[in-house]
């Protein structure tokens, strides 16, 4: 786990839920979503406590608004991009702390249901991402580093060939996709509608266009210094 502190970012963190809170209304959430009858476990304050943990490390990270309130960062569950994240780490928690994989895929499914994002709880996200209103997005199998940003419409998924290695400070503007073997290096942006399909990018970069007829220019504004601050 990457243990840099931004500087001159909030060093507080609260929620609009406690985690007991959070307990009834994920399970709340779940019975209504899914009336079977067939869950065989809740959510319980364990796991919602270690996704908290989670979440905050992430969030103690981001520099940006909304997720800044007045001095310290916030986690509001009525936030869609926060819920997005939240169910991401909760269902990730439960199914590699528990192995519960009925409950870690209702939450899966609860997401894609919410946000329209489809992220299997499978999905190993660095420790500290930002999801960006990322409806329509699908994040597949992928080896990701940290200070990965996603929008809306992204595609990462795998070909014949393999699935991507994306670098640290990875981001994924709205409606692009990075797909098959590619190894991505870091400080590499996305424009909006880029698409790769199993070609490498040299860190330092910026995707613009559709393969094959992409094309490749140098990133002057790591993601690091425009979204997450400065790394003291």
């Amino acid at each position: 786990m990457n243990t840099h502190q931004p500087s001159g970012t909030p060093k507080r963190f609260s929620s609009s839920l406690t985690a007991e809170q959070m307990v009834r209304y994920a399970n709340s959430m779940l019975d209504h979503a899914f009336p079977d009858g067939l869950a065989r476990t809740q959510v319980d304050l364990q796991s919602v406590q270690h996704a908290y943990a989670r979440l905050e490390y992430c969030f103690l990270r981001i520099n940006r608004k909304y997720y800044v309130v007045a001095d310290h960062l916030h986690f509001d569950h009525l936030n869609g991009d926060h819920m997005a994240s939240f169910l991401w780490f909760l269902g990730n928690t439960l199914w590699t702390e528990r192995e519960d994989v009925d409950l870690a895929t209702r939450l899966s499914y609860l997401n894609k249901t919410m946000h329209g994002l489809d992220l299997f709880h499978s999905v190993k996200l660095p420790d500290i991402f930002l999801l960006v209103h990322p409806v329509g997005t699908v994040i597949g199998g992928a080896s990701f580093e940290d200070y990965l940003v996603v929008y809306q419409q992204v595609t990462i998924g795998a070909t014949d060939l393999g699935f991507p290695t994306l670098g640290s400070g990875t981001v994924m503007y709205a409606g692009s996709a990075v797909i098959g073997a590619c190894t991505v290096g870091d400080d590499v942006v996305f424009a909006a509608h880029a698409m790769l399909i199993d070609q490498d990018v040299p860190a330092g970069s910026l995707v613009l266009g559709k393969y094959p007829h992409h094309r490749i220019q140098p990133n002057t504004s790591p993601t690091i210094h425009r979204v997450f601050g400065h790394l003291s």
